[in-house]
């Protein structure tokens, strides 16, 4: 963190040598949320992942010379991209692909981050902006045991082809998703008829993950950056299938900011912060909050940020 510190107050001071502005890093034009003069509000969504990545943002910026305040719990999509339009928040961890979506953006297979980021940066609202992605994805993966991927040869979601039936679990949103059964038909040739879904409202959580170990379905759709934790709370080992065709869209965490409210020094933050952010330390987040060691969101931030 102290490198990141050193930089950050640096780019103020060369900043401030420039245009003979304050060397505070908050005397800035931009306008802050409504957590106080000059303070920054870091919004969070209502689960766990979401609530950490709040807290490191603001546990950085304030390591960095800001001052951060987290609001958390704020809710759906819907609600924080409003409290952002409107000034409640000023920045908000997000995933990249269900922001380009939910801002209509078409993603076809195969987009990369690169081009999403910039599709989805074209079509946000005016005043919102987006910071570098991170190379850690919370996406949709599809995991099976690794004992089911030896036998049947499943290395990429095209082999699935192999199992018929091929039982799946999932949430029940799957079935509109592009990843449902005719989009692996359509993309990988898996015969939609041939999968049998399993509905199981956890977001691939510990009851998809028993069902999976006890062998009542074949592949189960479990987040890239969920440890697999049975209703035990024992930790599965799954293999997960390679999307070589790019079905699921990227999901890379993206800081969304108000872009009247973050100076340019803080958003130099928030893109190192990210570039240390890769899946395996979110799955390694997501483990300490939800496994035995129960671990709060602000000391897995506070642990994350004195690392850097």
């Amino acid at each position: 963190m102290r490198a990141l510190l050193g930089t950050a107050l640096g780019a103020v001071l060369a900043l401030a040598l420039t245009a003979c502005l304050s060397t505070d890093p908050t005397s800035t034009e931009a306008t802050a949320g409504r957590g106080g003069d000059g303070t920054i509000v870091v919004g969070t969504a209502n689960f766990p992942e979401s609530d950490i990545l709040g807290h490191i943002y603001a546990e950085a910026l304030n390591e960095a010379g800001f001052d951060a305040e987290v609001s958390s719990g704020i809710g759906s999509r819907e609600v924080y991209t409003s409290a952002l339009e409107s000034g409640d928040v000023d920045v908000f961890p997000e995933y990249l692909g269900a922001l380009a979506v939910y801002y209509g953006v078409d993603v076809t297979p195969g987009t990369d981050t690169d081009e999403l980021a910039g599709q989805a940066a074209g079509a946000l609202p005016a005043g919102l902006a987006i910071a570098q992605p991170a190379p850690g994805e919370n996406a949709d993966s599809f995991r099976v045991l690794p004992e089911t991927a030896e036998e049947h040869g499943l290395r990429t979601l095209a082999d699935l082809a192999k199992l018929d039936p091929v039982r799946w679990a999932a949430n029940p949103e799957i079935t509109g998703r592009s990843f449902n059964a005719e989009g692996m038909e359509r993309v990988y040739g898996v015969p939609a008829d041939s999968i049998e879904y399993r509905l199981i409202s956890d977001s691939g959580g510990p009851l998809t993950v028993t069902a999976l170990r006890d062998g009542q379905v074949d592949v189960a759709n479990i987040f890239t950056t969920s440890p697999a934790l049975d209703s035990d709370g024992d930790e599965v080992d799954t293999v997960t299938l390679e999307d070589p065709e790019g079905l699921v869209n990227p999901e890379n965490v993206t800081p969304l900011y108000r872009a009247d409210a973050l100076p340019e020094e803080a958003v130099a933050v928030l893109d190192r912060v990210s570039a240390a952010l890769t899946t395996e330390r979110l799955r390694e987040f997501n483990l300490r909050n939800v496994g035995d060691e129960r671990a709060e969101p602000a000391e897995i931030a506070r642990d994350f940020v004195e690392s850097l």
